[in-house]
């Protein structure tokens, strides 16, 4: 009978982080800013079928990169929670932070479990408050680890360099018009210091979590001519559009 390898814990989990993070490396970024009436979404993501960029509940959305059915599995997971806690206590029980801690159990139990593969996805979850001071962004990563991030965060390929370029050059109070600017500039940024790229409105997606808005539910998509015009510049496009709904590509 043949002896089997021996390895131990610790190269076990380091091999399984690095699996995890070549695999969110492919995906294209997501950016997510704070503006001055609530919080916007950027994501590279040419598919109009597949969302990167969801609702979960009244003031609380979801983005993700990574492996499209893992991530979609999270998203309907947290739809779910964020409808029975609301049903059975309040909707104004429905938080950011408790489902990130529901989204940082499962992906920490995943990780660390020896029968299955770890997820290969970051996810972000925000809330947008009364005002700029209550709004949270919390950015998870593959093995559950959460952080609590402030105005600005990037998860998915060149995630680093796009985060500082956010942190560079975000300040408080821009406009819609200008934090999508800031976005799109940090997502055609080429990490290698060479040209940027040229990102057009077809290839992105857009949304964001609105406090000005009279709805119970903050979240918008924004897309055909009102995000053109938002995209040129225009201060007078941020009004409400109609909104829609499905979801993101595989390995986005």
């Amino acid at each position: 009978m043949s002896t089997p390898f021996y390895v131990s814990p610790q190269q076990a989990m380091a091999d399984r982080a690095e699996y995890a993070r070549k695999g969110i490396a492919r995906g294209r970024s997501v950016v997510v800013l704070t503006y001055t009436d609530g919080i916007v979404f950027v994501a590279e993501n040419t598919s109009r079928a597949l969302h990167k960029v969801s609702e979960i509940y009244d003031r609380i959305a979801f983005a993700a990169v990574g492996r499209y059915n893992e991530f979609e599995n999270l998203r309907i997971g947290g739809v779910r929670y964020a409808d029975l806690r609301g049903y059975s206590y309040d909707r104004a029980d429905v938080n950011a932070r408790g489902l990130t801690n529901v989204y940082a159990q499962t992906l920490g139990t995943i990780f660390s479990s020896a029968g299955e593969k770890p997820y290969e996805v970051e996810l972000i979850v925000a809330e947008v408050g009364k005002s700029a001071d209550d709004d949270q962004i919390y950015r998870l990563t593959h093995d559950g680890s959460v952080a609590d991030e402030r105005g600005t965060v990037a998860v998915g390929g060149n995630s680093e360099s796009i985060g500082h370029y956010l942190t560079q050059h975000h300040v408080a109070g821009l406009s819609l018009p200008e934090a999508l600017k800031l976005a799109v500039d940090a997502l055609a940024r080429d990490p290698n210091g060479g040209s940027p790229r040229t990102l057009t409105q077809d290839q992105l997606e857009v949304a964001v979590l609105d406090r000005s808005r009279w709805q119970q539910r903050k979240f918008k998509r924004i897309v055909g001519a009102q995000l053109g015009r938002l995209l040129a510049g225009d201060e007078t496009a941020t009004g409400d559009v109609e909104d829609d709904e499905p979801q993101a590509s595989d390995q986005d």
